[in-house]
């Protein structure tokens, strides 16, 4: 390996999509324009009715670094990405929302911050933004460092903000389960047993998109999630979840979920 291939490994940018048409164009151009350019954008579309496939079609004209996979039935987001990874053919693994997208620099620091330090896991903090992409409050700032532990009473690592690093972990260790909501959630805590930690950046590199789907019954529906993650995909017992709980249910409240 050339010290150059060492130093620009290859990113495999994986996109679930799923009636995207208003944003897949501008969540694409943020991965076009990071200062980072040796990547691969792998979008996997979960059937669609939109335009989606199209925008994407077109764009993948224009430039070669940009692969579509097409699900035959609507699979969910965990098997979309899992899609995805197993398509990959870069070092680093980056998920990126449909209707979120990055700051120019993202992948160059992040990088950088892995290859420096040697992190199998990273993350950033982030920033809310409204549909029009303007910042809604303050940036979320997360810490320095998370161990599964904290990871259970805390979700702090968004999903955009990830980047998993394959020469020390494998596409089966970062597999996603099968469930509908909070499979990204699971999958960190998987992989923080083997890690011991993930490691973040403390600068919004990511924006998290709350659209007005996303903002209306989704503070029940995050409560019944995460009981359901503690108890029936982690196993945790009762008296093991209450703790964990109240732990997140206050921190949610902190950010406003």
């Amino acid at each position: 390996m050339t010290n150059q291939a060492y130093d620009t490994p290859l990113v495999s940018v994986v996109i679930p999509v799923y009636n995207a048409s208003q944003f897949i164009e501008e969540t694409i151009q943020s991965v076009l324009k990071q200062t980072y350019q040796h990547f691969e954008i792998i979008l996997v579309d979960d059937v669609s009715t939109d335009a989606s496939v199209s925008i994407i079609r077109k764009m993948m004209v224009t430039d070669k670094r940009i692969s579509l996979l097409e699900n035959d039935v609507n699979t969910g987001v965990a098997i979309a990405r899992n899609r995805g990874v197993a398509a990959s053919t870069g070092r680093f693994i980056c998920f990126l929302d449909a209707d979120d997208f990055w700051t120019p620099t993202k992948l160059e620091k992040q990088v950088a911050f892995a290859l420096n330090n040697g992190y199998a896991f990273t993350f950033t903090s982030y920033q809310f933004a409204d549909e029009s992409g303007i910042a809604l409050k303050a940036p979320l700032h997360v810490p320095g460092k998370i161990s599964y532990q904290q990871a259970l009473g805390n979700h702090t690592i968004f999903t955009s903000t990830v980047m998993l690093d394959l020469n020390q972990l494998t596409k089966k260790d970062i597999e996603m389960p099968d469930v509908r909501r909070g499979q990204d959630m699971a999958t960190w805590w998987k992989i923080l047993k083997m890690t011991d930690y993930a490691y973040s950046i403390d600068e919004p590199l990511s924006i998290y998109r709350r659209t007005s789907t996303s903002l209306s019954a989704n503070k029940f529906v995050a409560i019944r999630r995460t009981w359901h993650l503690f108890r029936n995909v982690e196993g945790l017992s009762l008296w093991q979840t209450i703790p964990f709980f109240f732990s997140y249910a206050i921190n949610a409240v902190r950010r406003r979920l």
